[in-house]
Formats: structure tokens, C-alpha cells, sequence
């Protein structure tokens, strides 16, 4: 919550880089426009800094979820939404149509999945105002809007089921 409230840029990191390149890969394969090249990434010319081995294994594992076979409505769409008098902005890594007609709002990951439910609950701060932004967006109701990570090398899709509901999140915004 304070990241959201205060964002504060962060140095260059390696894994930070290899997921830049999987989403940049990600768009391209669904024939959407780059945010950014990666060779624009700061660091991009420094010593080591070559393209990530890992890609192809990411490329891989990406291809065997149930992720590969769907479409996407938006890719990287944009958001601002208004939580207890302060602005957020972001962008989702996808949307796609539900099969209730609602709609999903999934988030890649190329790190590692939560270690416990803590951690669990701490990251899903995230996914609870994604959902409340794109049910605003697309006029639907919050219960129609999903929200997942998906842990691309694990192949794992994680959909909490408690995430924060409009008045919690108002609430923890406060409280920061």
C-alpha cells in the first residue's frame, strides 16, 4: 500500500529485466504495441547485460499453461482508479472474457510464487484494485471481475479468494 501511495523508482535488477523481456515477448505474440524496448531498459548496456537465458524456458513454460490457448480483450491496459482520495495508476498484463461473461484480469509472473499465506495475502493487495479498476472500467460488478497471478516457470494460476473489497482497500490506503 505505501509502494502504491508513494511510488519510489527502483535500481536496475536482473530479474526485474527477465520479466520485461517475458511481457515484451507476451505482447508481441498477441500483436500488441511495446511500452518499451528492452534494449531502452536502463542498464541495457552494461557489462552482462546480454539477453536472459531464461527467456526460452519462460517462452516454454508459458506456452503449456492454459494461458496460451486464450485471447486476450487488452493487453497492458491502462488504469487509474481513486482509493480514499489518492490516485492509482497501472496497467494489467491482460484481460480476458470469462466464461460467466464477466471478465479475468491476470498478472504475469516470472519469479517465484508466494512462500506462505502471508506473503500471499500481502501481494494480493494488487490484484484487489485491479479488479475494482477494471470492474469500473467495464461497468460490471466486482463479483463478475477475477483476478489471478500466474507463476509462468511453475505453470501455477493463483486466484485468491479474499481479496480486499472496495471499502477494505479504502481502508488500508488510510491506514498508510
Amino acid at each position: 500500500a505505501r509502494s502504491i501511495r508513494r511510488p519510489v523508482p527502483r535500481p536496475p535488477a536482473p530479474l526485474a529485466r527477465q520479466g520485461t523481456l517475458f511481457h515484451t515477448w507476451l505482447e508481441a505474440r498477441w500483436g500488441a504495441p511495446r511500452l518499451l524496448d528492452t534494449d531502452e531498459l536502463p542498464g541495457s548496456a552494461d557489462d552482462g547485460a546480454l539477453p536472459d537465458r531464461e527467456l526460452s524456458a519462460l517462452q516454454e513454460a508459458f506456452l503449456a499453461s492454459e494461458w496460451a490457448a486464450r485471447t486476450p480483450i487488452e493487453v497492458e491496459p491502462p488504469f487509474e482508479l481513486l482509493v480514499a482520495g489518492v490516485l492509482i495508476r497501472g496497467r494489467a498484463d491482460a484481460v480476458f472474457a470469462a466464461p460467466d461473461g464477466g471478465i479475468d484480469v491476470v498478472d504475469w509472473k516470472t519469479g517465484r510464487p508466494p512462500r506462505n499465506a502471508a506473503e500471499e495475502a500481502v501481494r494480493s493487495v494488487q490484484l484487489a484494485a485491479y479488479r475494482l479498476a477494471f470492474a469500473k472500467l467495464h461497468g460490471v460488478p466486482v463479483s463478475r471481475v477475477g483476478a489471478a497471478f500466474h507463476h509462468v516457470r511453475d505453470n501455477r494460476t493463483l486466484r485468491p479468494v479474499d481479496l480486499l473489497a472496495e471499502a477494505e482497500l479504502e481502508e488500508l490506503i488510510r491506514s498508510v
